[in-house]
């Protein structure tokens, strides 16, 4: 069995999940991805199996995979948009990922970024550093309200950390979990979208990229939506936002920040518009970084595989 790794998570963090995939015995070929289309289409072939992170698998990168070895795709992460789930059914490629293992790193990743920009640490850290003892004043959260766009896994784990730092919680989504919000009635769940634009100080996204998602937050949305200039966090996926209107927002007072650990283009382009932009903090994709939550995350992913080989067995 050969198999391709790329994600990066897994090949830098030492944990069981790399013991696990060692104790298979695959033929294993290494690369660091995002690996992009162009660079799979070559190789793919090659390989039965990947366990990939957010590389591109376009339809005609399964295509060509199908036409060698590819069996089986086994995601390292949750989200599924840069996979063509469509062509991997027309192709017979089965694709596993790894839900419920990232909601802890990603929700705490979120809050690090709120308190960081609230407390200004990032620019007290830099001014330091140069021996100034410059000091900026910064802002409570206690109080104020956050209005969580997508409650999924991630969704549901930071609604119950933001109430417990004592944050008002707003929360929509298309599916209204009855059960969760019975069990956490501080949430006030809206069907609107709007009345969250409206009313939250710190807006957090976590849904999927897909054509529907692509730029959520628009221009539109930005000025002429956001009533209470809020702090727009994002640790989903890049193209939910339209860059250029975060920073025409940031720029007019209709946006207090924009806080993000994911980009349209990764990794940063050299022309990224949102580099060094004042109120704008950004991490490299890493809200899932953590050496639990990749253990976690690489250990579902070998499993998954195995269970895949094992099936295509019986």
């Amino acid at each position: 069995m050969k198999v391709l790794l790329t994600s990066t998570s897994f090949q830098d963090t030492p944990g069981k999940h790399q013991e696990l995939l060692k104790e298979q015995g695959y033929d294993l070929d290494i690369l660091r991805g995002p690996i992009s289309e162009g660079q799979l289409l070559p190789i793919i072939g090659n390989y039965d199996a990947v366990i990939c992170g957010d590389d591109e698998y376009t339809e005609a990168v399964i295509k060509k995979g199908v036409e060698g070895n590819l069996k089986y795709i086994s995601k390292y992460g949750v989200g599924l948009d840069r996979i063509d789930l469509e062509a991997a059914k027309k192709y017979g490629i089965p694709v596993t990922n790894c839900p419920g293992v990232n909601q802890v790193s990603v929700s705490e990743h979120v809050l690090a970024l709120l308190f960081t920009f609230e407390k200004n640490v990032h620019l007290q850290y830099n001014s330091t550093n140069t021996g100034s003892w410059k000091r900026w004043v910064g802002h409570e959260i206690q109080g104020k309200t956050i209005g969580v766009v997508g409650l999924g896994a991630i969704g549901k784990e930071l609604s119950k950390k933001a109430n417990a730092l004592g944050i008002k919680v707003m929360a929509c989504d298309l599916y209204r979990n009855q059960e969760f919000l019975d069990q956490n009635p501080y949430i006030s769940f809206e069907k609107d979208i709007n009345e969250i634009y409206k009313n939250a100080d710190i807006i957090s996204l976590h849904l999927p990229h897909t054509p529907q998602s692509e730029h959520l937050i628009s221009e539109e949305v930005v000025q002429n939506k956001f009533k209470r200039k809020p702090i727009l966090i994002n640790t989903s996926r890049g193209m939910l936002v339209d860059s250029k209107a975060i920073l025409k927002g940031l720029k007019e007072g209709k946006l207090r920040g924009y806080l993000t650990d994911v980009l349209a283009h990764e990794p940063m382009l050299e022309n990224e518009i949102l580099k060094g932009a004042e109120n704008v903090i950004i991490t490299p994709h890493v809200g899932s970084r953590t050496f639990q939550s990749v253990e976690r995350q690489g250990t579902m992913a070998v499993e998954n595989l195995k269970k895949l080989i094992n099936l295509g067995k019986d």
